[in-house]
């Protein structure tokens, strides 16, 4: 059998009319163009108070210990014809109904180099609050490309969190919170 060569034509079809809208592209970058540099408008990050991390003490000792992280309704669930579902008060625990796929490791600045070298590909890297000289989590997370996050006051209350570095993994409709002393010989801060 020979190859066979097919050449498609085009036909128009109806009425057409040219194109008026702009091309998409060229707005985003317009835009972009024209938005102010965060540092000018807001000043260095170390200022912004949405990069504040909670802070941690050291970890003395390995241990474990586990949390279910119940979670009581502050407020009535209705449905949208008004009927109540779950009432003010109703407390349950959100890991019978889904799964964390992924471990939490909550690590000061100087323990990053070790949340880096243990972190599987899909695990999240918390960041607690560190020294006055350390970086930033976003420029960390610039320099080691990978993105870091930062441990907010609310999580660390809610996970009963008191020392880092942690590592807090799912088992069964409980997480398991694992402490790590860190050897000083791995106290290396990733630069």
């Amino acid at each position: 059998m020979t190859p066979s060569v097919v050449t498609a034509a085009t036909s128009t079809i109806g009425r057409t009319w040219p194109i008026a809208e702009p091309d998409a592209l060229s707005e985003i970058e317009g835009r972009a163009a024209h938005v102010p540099d965060m540092k000018t408008a807001f000043g260095p990050r170390a200022g912004w108070s949405a990069m504040k991390a909670a802070t941690l003490g050291i970890a003395q000792a390995d241990r474990n210990r586990s949390v279910v992280p119940l979670y009581t309704l502050d407020q009535d669930i209705r449905l949208p014809d008004g009927k109540l579902l779950y009432a003010k008060g109703y407390s349950f625990n959100p890991l019978a109904y889904v799964s964390l796929p992924q471990r939490l490791i909550v690590v000061r600045p100087r323990d990053l180099a070790w949340a880096l070298r243990t972190a599987r590909p899909a695990d999240f890297i918390l960041l607690a609050a560190g020294a006055a000289k350390d970086a930033d989590a976003m420029t960390l997370g610039e320099r080691h490309g990978r993105a870091l996050f930062l441990l907010e006051e609310r999580v660390k209350a809610r996970l009963g969190l008191t020392v880092a570095p942690v590592i807090i993994a799912q088992a069964g409709q409980k997480l398991v919170l694992t402490e790590v002393v860190m050897p000083p010989n791995q106290r290396r801060a990733a630069r």
